[in-house]
């Protein structure tokens, strides 16, 4: 479990987010639920003085192409999230000093090379990054590309039909041991680079599981429209099994009626 504190910013609307301490969504823990904004007393300037502090945001699943051409009402909650991320980002930053270094997951240069790979790997992320990168933040390397090209692989290779059950075991181990470094390498990178009195951005997928230096205060950045999205995600997920069941008993009935024609 992480021993620092991660606040989670809710209530997109208003200009002055104000955080509350709550544990990070990570690994197989319920995210954090939001709060509003209006609920929670705005805290003394002078409490990130000095102070090491994190925004994170959590990076969500683009609906996909051929869902949003017969139903406009993912792409547009998905829209909503990046929009209202900006609006809590830009006055989070505001009221800490500025923001002064962005991480993204994937991303293994800084730098304009970083930003280039941003650009084609994740339009939304790199619109928000872009324009604080701009304005004097630091786009840092954030992952290995050895330690993220062997997930990679071992994740393809379960996906493939495996007949030997200690064969399937041992990859999964090695991938639990590769993706455990992966966050590591991570949490490494930004405990080297992020300094005291500075203000980092980590853009990173919610079943994360870094764990973050103790003096590194973490900002849950969660606007309404993620718990929207989420709700959505579920859905489809679930309606996605659903379809592929049924497809499968579809095809299970078919085989037995093509057997007992042949016994005939």
């Amino acid at each position: 479990m992480p021993t620092d504190e991660e606040a989670e910013i809710a209530g997109g609307e208003s200009p002055e987010p104000t955080p509350s301490v709550d544990p990070p969504a990570t690994g197989s823990e319920e995210p954090p639920v939001a709060q509003e904004l209006g609920r929670v007393e705005r805290p003394p300037a002078d409490r990130f003085q000095g102070k090491r502090r994190l925004l994170l945001v959590p990076l969500m699943m683009a609906p996909p192409p051929d869902l949003t051409e017969k139903d406009s009402e993912p792409q547009a909650i998905y829209d909503r999230y990046w929009d209202q991320v900006r609006i809590q980002v830009d006055a989070l930053a505001s009221a800490m000093g500025g923001l002064h270094r962005i991480y993204h997951e994937s991303v293994m240069e800084g730098g304009e090379a970083g930003m280039a790979y941003l650009e084609m790997a994740d339009p939304n992320a790199s619109a928000l990054a872009r324009v604080r990168f701009l304005a004097g933040a630091t786009l840092e390397a954030t992952e290995d590309i050895n330690l993220i090209s062997e997930s990679l692989d071992l994740q393809r290779c379960l996906m493939l039909p495996l007949t030997n059950e200690e064969v399937a075991t041992r990859l999964q181990q090695w991938l639990a041991e590769s993706t455990r470094s992966r966050y590591d390498y991570i949490a490494s990178q930004i405990d080297q680079t992020l300094q005291p009195d500075e203000t980092g951005l980590l853009l990173i997928g919610e079943r994360h599981q870094v764990q973050f230096p103790a003096d590194i205060e973490v900002f849950y950045v969660a606007p309404p429209a993620l718990d929207e999205y989420r709700r959505w995600l579920q859905n489809w997920a679930a309606a996605q099994q659903r379809a592929a069941e049924a497809g499968m008993e579809t095809e299970w009935a078919s085989d037995g009626e093509d057997s007992s024609d042949q016994l005939i």
